[in-house]
């Protein structure tokens, strides 16, 4: 049977209606009504707050992930470029051996240079021989078209003199408009002077390149400046009508020869995909929907008690309309509580799944505790219990903090522990005096294998073959005692037809007991039991809550039925 069955919620007025106080009895002790009207400020502040975080966080981590692939990316290009320099070395530099050898030879220097010059199969506009020493006289040899560093720059001897000094290429930019060439000197000394030989290729008469058609370059915009800076002076190719790059943007530097070539790049669209870009966006509009609802139905619980007090205060309610009243005010917090749970739990063949949430004894404040069933890629879920500590609108909007930033994280195909340890970033029991315990399961339902990772919560209970026993994981701090807290987790597998339960404390912990004797009082109550996973939760709750539970209870299945 390959069916879910929707999450079951007991009726608003399914408990204490029937023993509910007279709100007249106690209107004297009680503040004015009109004094709680900044919970739904509060409510909106705080919510508004909390999608903000949501927002810079999502944010963030996309320029963090963005800035890193530009990175590798700017990297790889760079690498590209490097490899264009020992071919340039290494044709310089057998001319150069060649013409100490032959002692200047013409024409051996022309028949070995003659197919490296030539503007459509050679490298070269230009090669031309020098001697060292008499560098004042001019070339000895040129192939090609005049050097422009004769022509156009004033100090020619001195640069190629320089480039006598060390056997390492000498690189020259001539970028004086319109006629761009870059210069390549390259000479080994001997004892007699030696030679030096010279050579210009041409750059794009605009620096507009089409470099973007090799792979490293392909939906990217760059530009390639000579030296370790990136000024307009300096600038060598890009495929940029107008500069600076958009950013982000990254420099990687290499060198090249005597000096350097600096590579600045930048992408047209994320490199990461649009959901990562999208997500700050998206966990804005729910945030702040989500907010809008609660500051309402804030406001509405606010109002409906200042009308109870008002009745209550002038005698003109009886005790069916303090009822009615109380059921109503309880009814709208359980309403509030069930819009921040999951309405249905997702449909994966082979996989049933079933939960409950029952109120607990305290009264009308909204509590922390919560459930989720994520569909991750068709074939695996996510499990996830959690328990806020505290009740009330501060422990609810800290639940759904914590419930849409683990589908955000779940969305980006984190496992389970890097949810836990991003998520301990979100609260800080310093600040708000608040913690969270979670439980965070990952489910490979072909494979029936569970990776379990607790942030302080009770382990869940695993049914098979008429037996039962603990999941027990590495359990780490909860959530808020320490940020950037490392979750590990641990991975186990299940027989066939298994049945794995999550709860919250709600449902073992009792006054005068130990936590030891709760969970073996469920364990009894579970093992054995041969119904329907929705009527086994029921049973369970029923029969746990017997004595009347103090605090929430969250519980939700997971049934193999294949």
């Amino acid at each position: 049977m390959n069916s879910v069955e929707s999450v079951q919620r007991p009726p608003a007025t399914s408990r204490r209606s029937e023993a509910a106080e007279p709100i007249g009895a106690a209107t004297q002790a009680r503040r004015p009504s009109s004094n709680l009207y900044w919970l739904p400020v509060a409510t909106l502040v705080v919510g508004l707050l909390v999608t903000l975080a949501l927002v810079l966080v999502s944010h963030s981590q996309y320029v963090s992930n963005e800035k890193r692939l530009i990175n590798l990316r700017a990297r790889d290009a760079a690498a590209l470029l490097a490899e264009s320099l020992p071919s340039t070395t290494s044709t310089m530099a057998a001319a150069v051996e060649q013409a100490n050898f032959t002692d200047g030879s013409v024409a051996r220097f022309k028949r070995l240079v003659g197919p490296e010059v030539g503007t459509k199969s050679g490298q070269f506009l230009s090669l031309s021989l020098w001697k060292l020493g008499a560098l004042n006289k001019g070339p000895v040899a040129v192939v090609g078209t005049q050097p422009k560093l004769v022509t156009t720059h004033g100090n020619a001897t001195a640069l190629l003199a320089a480039a006598g000094r060390k056997p390492v290429l000498n690189v020259i930019g001539l970028l004086q408009p319109p006629d761009l060439r870059l210069g390549y000197a390259y000479a080994n000394s001997t004892e007699s002077g030696g030679y030096v030989v010279y050579g210009e290729r041409p750059l794009p008469a605009n620096r507009r390149s089409r470099l973007q058609g090799t792979s490293q370059f392909a939906g990217l915009d760059y530009a390639i400046f000579l030296g370790g800076k990136q000024t307009p002076r300096s600038l060598l190719v890009t495929n940029l009508a107008h500069l600076p790059l958009p950013s982000p943007s990254y420099a990687q530097t290499v060198p090249y020869g005597n000096t350097s070539l600096t590579l600045a790049m930048s992408s047209r669209a994320p490199l990461a995909g649009s959901l990562p870009k999208n997500l700050p966006w998206i966990s804005a509009v729910l945030g702040i929907v989500l907010t809008i609802a609660a500051a309402i139905v804030t406001l509405r619980l606010v109002q409906r008690r200042r009308r109870a007090e008002d009745l209550a205060g002038r005698l003109e309610v009886t005790a069916n309309e303090n009822e009615r009243l109380y059921a109503e005010q309880r009814g709208i917090a359980q309403t509030l509580q069930h819009a921040l749970l999951p309405d249905t739990l997702p449909q994966l063949p082979g996989i049933q799944a079933s939960a409950r949430y029952e109120a607990g004894e305290e009264g009308v404040d909204i509590g922390g505790d919560w459930y989720d069933v994520i569909d991750l890629d068709g074939g695996r879920l996510l499990l996830v219990v959690g328990d806020v500590s505290g009740r009330g609108l501060r422990a609810a909007t800290t639940m759904a903090e914590l419930r849409y930033a683990i589908r955000a994280y779940a969305a980006q195909d984190d496992g389970p522990a890097e949810i836990l340890t991003k998520i301990s970033r979100l609260v800080s029991v310093a600040e708000s005096g608040q913690l969270a315990t979670v439980l965070c399961a990952t489910i490979d339902t072909a494979e029936r294998r569970l990776s379990l990772t607790s942030a302080g919560h009770l382990p869940p209970l695993l049914l098979a073959n008429g037996d039962s026993h603990y999941l027990h994981a590495e359990v780490g701090l909860p959530i808020g005692v320490e940020e950037g807290t490392v979750y590990q987790s641990t991975t186990v597998t299940v027989p066939p037809e298994a049945t794995v339960v999550a709860f919250t404390d709600g449902l073992v912990e009792r006054r005068g007991e130990s936590i030891d004797q709760g969970l073996d009082r469920l364990r009894t109550a579970a093992t054995g039991q041969n119904v329907g996973l929705p009527e086994l939760l029921g049973g369970l709750v029923r029969d746990m809550a017997s004595g009347g539970a103090e605090d929430d209870i969250a519980i939700v299945g997971v049934r193999w039925t294949s």
